[in-house]
């Protein structure tokens, strides 16, 4: 029952077998390999245009590099006020990119577009002394598992581009934002005006893979430089290229999403059924937030359970009572209805 995170499952068979494959051959290093060029070329294919593709190690690079490479001297990224890159990157985008990262309010973990608009209005192009907007940074899906539909992307890509502000998106749980939409990759970004996207496979199946998608190439041009002097230029790139190769075959990456949404989907279910816990919000990713009594998170802690706690929102001051606790419960291509069930079953025995 491991529900604390989608990191902490393991690696697909698949992956696995592809990496143990490329283990016993020789090939050109740094992303020079005939593999790295294929995988590039099946970028291209997924996202149906010419986009240029820079393999990165961690979440965390990707986005920071992604800044860093639309970065603006002075500059400010507006970001939703919960966006794991002002939450949970220690300040590497800030660190990286020498801009820093600016909280823009909004519902459901998502920028409210009036937000967005007085926060850029805020921040001026001269505005030497408060600093400039210099971009804006989605999550998809965002921290609180709800995910932007494409609506939502075309307002905020709007109001960027008015403003002639790039837009990132960070999709650590891309897979699970597609699946979840049912559309295309192409439909989900650059059809909607985004401009680079972090794409994430580690939590999603992968061991370490990220990747850095530019949908112009031209703004790509000195980003080879930029992770270089990042130290995310690997010698043997062809290991992450030969994740991506078994992840995007046959479609397995967006399997793997499926199932993990579908176990979600399972868990909302029965919480939404039960006597001891319920629903802190609606979510439609892998990403659960629910509100137990607590002897039953102790009950299923002390059962193996693993889930973390989470901080309550303003939204819901008042609303979790003393005997209770909010917690975050995530799926993953790992989980097992078995593991849903036992949990689920703890719950309502308490």
């Amino acid at each position: 029952m491991f529900f604390a995170s989608d990191n902490w499952a393991g690696a697909h068979a698949a992956i696995n077998d592809r990496l143990s494959r490329e283990s016993t051959r020789f090939a050109a290093a740094y992303g020079n390999s005939d593999l790295d060029k294929a995988v590039e070329a099946r970028f291209n294919e997924i996202f149906e245009r010419e986009v240029s593709v820079y393999f990165v190690s961690t979440g965390t690079a990707a986005n920071s590099l992604s800044l860093a490479s639309i970065a603006r001297i002075g500059g400010l990224v507006l970001a939703h006020s919960e966006a794991h890159v002002i939450e949970d990157e220690c300040g590497a985008p800030d660190f990286l990119s020498g801009m820093r990262m600016t909280p823009v309010a909004g519902d459901n973990g998502k920028i409210d577009p009036a937000a967005l608009k007085a926060a850029i209005a805020r921040y001026p192009q001269d505005a030497v002394h408060h600093g400039r907007s210099a971009a804006v940074t989605i999550t998809q899906a965002t921290e609180t598992g709800t995910i932007y539909s494409l609506d939502e992307i075309d307002a905020i890509s709007k109001i960027a581009k008015e403003n002639g502000l790039p837009l990132h998106m960070d999709g650590a749980r891309f897979g699970n934002a597609l699946v979840s939409l049912g559309c295309s990759p192409a439909e989900m970004t650059w059809k909607r005006g985004v401009d680079v996207l972090s794409f994430g496979g580690t939590k999603n199946g992968c061991w370490c893979a990220e990747a850095i998608v530019f949908f112009n190439p031209e703004m790509a041009k000195e980003f080879a430089f930029i992770r270089k002097r990042a130290a995310q230029l690997f010698s043997k790139t062809r290991f992450i290229s030969a994740q991506f190769e078994a992840y995007l075959q046959d479609g397995l990456w967006l399997k793997l999403a499926g199932h993990a949404n579908a176990m979600a989907d399972r868990l909302r279910a029965g919480i939404g059924a039960s006597n001891s816990a319920r629903l802190a919000w609606s979510t439609t990713s892998n990403e659960v937030f629910a509100i137990l009594n607590k002897a039953a998170a102790a009950s299923a802690e002390e059962q193996g359970a693993k889930f973390y706690d989470w901080l309550v929102p303003l939204k819901l001051d008042g609303m979790v009572r003393s005997d209770e606790r909010l917690i975050r419960l995530v799926t993953s291509f790992a989980t097992t209805e078995e593991d849903v069930d036992q949990f689920l079953s703890i719950c309502a025995s308490v």
